[in-house]
């Protein structure tokens, strides 16, 4: 057997798991609505006042609409992955934005019984000088990652206990 097997072997169960807020879906409504009218603004817009105010409306509402509706799909899901390469967090359906963090980059994780929207400034993903970086989706339970130097990255995650299991156990096993 070699090294690299005899590693294999030693190294625990990869962990997945995954947060997502159905609150929303419901801001991603509005702004398809918002872009929806403007799209019937630009077809059938039977305006007599002139161009300017019919092209700013149109453009307004629809890059509102655009906005509203991409910045909040994003952010509706987040799927975080725990494998023997590293930790990868990825956003929404279609996995933009996306981190990753390698074994080397991280210290320790830790659990947050209460991760918030309120104390990060909102939803979606987030820096705070005092706090680090965050990916909140939802009120609850979430992992915070040591990276060393005083810096952190937050994430809220169902079973935010399982993962920093995980993560400290490959942590433990690292050379």
């Amino acid at each position: 057997m070699t090294d690299a097997q005899r590693d294999q072997a030693r190294t625990p169960q990869m962990w997945t798991g995954h947060a997502s807020n159905r609150f929303q879906w419901l801001l991603a409504a509005a702004g398809a609505a918002c872009l929806a009218l403007g799209i019937e603004l630009a077809v059938a817009a039977p305006y007599t006042s002139g161009s300017v105010p019919l092209v700013m409306s149109v453009v307004g509402c629809i890059a509102v609409g655009l906005l509203v509706l991409f910045g909040t799909v994003a952010f509706t899901h987040v799927r975080v992955n725990v494998d023997r390469d590293g930790l990868q967090v990825r956003c929404g359906h279609i996995g933009v934005p996306r981190r990753r963090f390698l074994w080397e980059e991280i210290v320790d994780a830790r659990l947050a019984p209460v991760v918030s929207p309120r104390h990060w400034g909102g939803w979606g993903y987030r820096w705070r000088p005092e706090q680090g970086t965050a990916v909140v989706v939802r009120r609850g339970p979430g992992v915070v990652i040591d990276l060393g130097s005083g810096r952190h990255f937050t994430v809220t995650v169902d079973d935010a206990e399982g993962a920093v299991r995980a993560i400290r156990s490959r942590l433990a096993v690292r050379p």
